[in-house]
């Protein structure tokens, strides 16, 4: 079926979204909800962020890609540990999340900062808080954990926790991208920026809801245009995977229970 745009049904979730925006800047200000270290900005704090020269524009392109492979995975593990939980039937669901929130309690117990639902951690990534030599290793972690919740049915959130995959995915390209060519003025933090709205379209493959998402919760408006190549590349390294967006594989993971009811009724009823 061909879809059509109502005028009603995007009126009520702009209404809806205004709205909200309001309160929240009524009660928390007008600050950003993530601030990016001031030396990734031209002049202060509160300055747009440097994104550094034209020729840094390919290494955001190479972002885009890296992030947009590295999304469509996330997608497959995640439905990978859906499927496979539906397979197990020797543990129950209640034990299986036990086992996870163990596992999670040791790790949180040493490192409470990469556990949760992310937030506390991209800030800190954004501040240059955090060693990008840590980064690896915090993603492995992150990366697994995400699938093991959703495995379990105890999910900790989805679009926090891309964020921060995000901005782990583009601290560590900035980070190698500095080293390899220190005369482009290349910051880091602004590569992060950039790498949560790419990784957020591989994932979702809704590049326009990740670029506004990111910009509104940095105050990024320079990373306007590389944010749009970099998740150019990331929608045209993903689709070729044939991984379907997250939201489409959870539903076709709904509906196949259903299907195999149908067809078993349709078998008996013949």
């Amino acid at each position: 079926s061909r879809r059509q745009f109502d005028r009603r049904e995007a009126i009520a979730p702009l209404g809806a979204e205004s709205t909200a925006i309001l309160v929240a800047r009524f009660f928390r200000g007008n600050a950003p909800l993530f601030r990016v270290a001031a030396g990734a900005r031209a002049a202060s704090a509160t300055g747009p962020l440097r994104c550094g020269a034209a020729a840094t524009w390919p290494l955001y392109v190479a972002l885009g890609c890296g992030a947009g492979l590295a999304g469509a995975v996330y997608n497959r593990a995640l439905t990978g540990a859906l499927a496979l939980a539906e397979r197990i039937d020797r543990w129950p669901v209640r034990p299986q999340a036990a086992a996870v929130g163990v596992l999670v309690g040791v790790i949180g117990w040493f490192a409470p900062r990469v556990i949760g639902g992310g937030e506390t951690l991209t800030q800190d990534i954004l501040a240059g808080a955090v060693v990008a030599g840590a980064i690896p290793l915090v993603f492995v972690l992150r990366f697994l954990f995400g699938a093991a919740c959703y495995g379990v049915r105890a999910p900790g959130g989805l679009f926090a926790p891309l964020l921060l995959l995000g901005a782990q995915v583009g601290l560590l390209c900035g980070a190698v991208c500095r080293w390899a060519f220190p005369g482009l003025g290349i910051h880091p933090q602004a590569f992060a920026v950039i790498g949560m709205a790419a990784f957020f379209t591989g994932v979702v493959r809704a590049p326009v809801t990740g670029i506004v998402l990111v910009i509104e919760m940095t105050a990024g408006f320079t990373t306007l245009l590389p944010m749009l190549a970099a998740s150019f590349a990331a929608m045209a390294a993903a689709d070729p995977t044939q991984i379907p967006p997250l939201h489409h594989s959870f539903l076709q993971l709904r509906l196949e229970p259903s299907r195999a009811a149908e067809t078993r009724a349709a078998s008996a009823a013949g």
